[in-house]
């Protein structure tokens, strides 16, 4: 490689790097956008998310960033202000979202498209708290409780940290999709079973507190009332169009959430020793995506097996695993196909059913 060349990949990589998380924060951007402007453009956030970027992620195809650079990015200010900032243009494409509802005569067509748009923005929030709810900091912790409150999935932390990555690609594991399952089988499984398994791991750390597993400790309580207020003080102040607009906004944003579930894991698993016990969790149980668009909005996620490897390691160091199952597309272009499951497994099983099949042999 050329002296130009090189200095070339290393300006695209800080450039990628070091600004490129902020195409994120479009989204509340462009929801606020669809408000004001009305008609069509209350759809276009959808239209950039699950056309537009699945079409970029093709044009661009994978991160050409140097092997190895993520070492390059540790724990960083810039990194966390990316993620503190999201939190903040969610609330206010929320609060404004809320107060436009009730206010203005938005006609159905256009109600529907910025209810689903704030749903979107709501979807990546979870991204966010993810990563959030990863670290051990309080106030960051807090601000991952301030991303899934208003969505309804305030339990997501606690099973996701406790019980996912302990029992993920098992069938323990509800948030696990079983190889030929639809995504509509695996979403009416995964949704109340994640529920189940939140307040099931509470109940433990009642047990192991020595205190009733009703005591006020639980935080599952905390999980259940908050929305409820929430609910209450939004009919309160801002009228029925506005919870309505609140309740569409967080099935999308955690329906979503469990569409990238669904993809992250599907038809991969464990094998089982014979005693009972599981063998760990490697870079074969989960699919990735090193797509380098849709990677910058969902903060790197789709590498999602080094994720399962060092679960508090932040987003910007994550490593691509060219060694493991690869998904076609980035979680942009992924998600609507699951939608359609004759297309999804069409797609989708023959490549599960080799790495099933790997696995059986390994």
């Amino acid at each position: 490689m050329s002296k130009l060349s090189q200095t070339l990949t290393q300006l695209l990589w800080r450039g990628l790097r070091h600004g490129g998380f902020l195409v994120a924060l479009l989204l509340p951007i462009q929801a606020i956008g669809g408000y004001l402007a009305g008609g069509w453009r209350a759809w276009q956030l959808l239209l950039v998310s699950f056309v537009l970027a699945p079409a970029i992620d093709w044009l661009l195809g994978a991160d050409p960033s140097p092997p190895g650079r993520e070492a390059e990015l540790p724990r960083h200010y810039w990194f966390d202000a990316m993620l503190y900032l999201y939190v903040l243009g969610y609330w206010a494409a929320l609060l404004l979202g809320l107060w436009w509802s009730a206010q203005t005569a938005w006609t159905p067509v256009e109600r529907l498209g910025c209810m689903l748009s704030m749903g979107v923005v709501g979807g990546v929030g979870i991204v966010v708290a993810h990563e959030l709810g990863h670290r051990r900091n309080r106030f960051e912790r807090m601000l991952a409780a301030c991303l899934l409150q208003p969505v309804c999935y305030g339990h997501f932390t606690l099973e996701h940290n406790r019980g996912h990555h302990a029992w993920v690609a098992t069938p323990l594991d509800p948030a696990t999709a079983r190889y030929d399952e639809s995504f509509y089988r695996f979403y009416l499984r995964c949704v109340p079973g994640t529920w189940r398994a939140a307040w099931r791991l509470e109940f433990e750390r009642m047990a192991r507190l020595g205190v009733s597993p009703w005591h006020w400790r639980n935080a599952m309580w905390r999980h259940c009332g908050l929305p409820l207020l929430l609910a209450g003080g939004i009919l309160a102040l801002f009228g029925p169009w506005a919870l309505l607009f609140w309740a569409v906004q967080a099935w999308l944003a955690f329906t979503l959430l469990e569409a990238v579930n669904y993809l992250e894991h599907y038809g991969l698993m464990r094998q089982q020793r014979p005693d009972g016990s599981w063998e760990p969790v490697a870079d074969r149980h989960a699919w990735n995506a090193n797509h380098l668009f849709s990677n910058l909005f969902v903060y790197q996620l789709q590498r999602h097996a080094d994720h399962h490897a060092h679960p508090s390691r932040p987003y910007q160091a994550l490593r691509p695993a060219p060694h493991a199952p690869q998904l076609p597309s980035g979680y942009a272009g992924m998600i609507p196909l699951a939608f359609i499951p004759p297309l999804w497994f069409r797609i989708m099983n023959p490549r599960a059913r080799a790495w099933r099949q790997a696995l059986e042999l390994a």
